[in-house]
Order: structure tokens, then C-alpha cells, then sequence
């Protein structure tokens, strides 16, 4: 039994563990917080609109903008594309409500 341990113990000293997420500073946790906020806020919206092309339209593009910038590292670049994104979203959100109030 003592042997397996100690196999098991060099083994998991020469390979890091796919597990552990490396660290990243509390600035860049609350930019992730923010973009993923903004993206709930975008879906809640949409699921206001009734199911047809242009909620699918909407939708993708919301998509495909986040998967655009989904490797964007700097934390100047992210606030700019949260601060552009929260105002599509408004624009977007007023014709959502003129969609709905017709």
C-alpha cells in the first residue's frame, strides 16, 4: 500500500492539475461579472419578444459579438466592450418595447 502512495505522490508532482483554474485578479473577476451580467440582462430581454425570426436574429448576433471578443484579455479593451454593449443593448432594447407595444 505504501509503495501505490508513493507512485501516486510522483506521479501528481511532475504534471499540474487539470483542475486548478489559474488565479485571476479581483478587477478581471468583476469585468466577468459584468459581462456576464450584461449577457443575462440581454437574454431576459429577448425572451420578451415573441418567438419569430427577429428574436432569433437578435439573439445570434448577441452570440456572436460575445464569442467575438470572448479571448479579449485587457482589462481597457473589456470596460470599452461593456460600455459599447450596454449601449446596443439599450438601442436594442427600445425596439424590443416598440416590437412589443405593437
Amino acid at each position: 500500500m505504501r509503495s501505490s502512495l508513493q507512485l501516486l505522490a510522483a506521479v501528481s508532482k511532475g504534471q499540474p492539475s487539470k483542475l486548478r483554474k489559474p488565479t485571476v485578479s479581483l478587477e478581471q473577476f468583476i469585468q466577468r461579472q459584468r459581462v456576464l451580467g450584461l449577457w443575462r440582462e440581454i437574454m431576459r430581454a429577448l425572451y420578451k419578444v415573441p418567438p419569430s425570426s427577429t428574436r432569433d436574429e437578435l439573439r445570434s448576433y448577441a452570440r456572436h459579438e460575445f464569442e467575438r471578443n470572448r479571448n479579449v484579455t485587457d482589462l481597457h479593451h473589456i470596460r470599452y466592450l461593456i460600455s459599447t454593449g450596454k449601449t446596443e443593448f439599450d438601442t436594442m432594447k427600445r425596439y424590443i418595447d416598440e416590437q412589443i407595444a405593437s
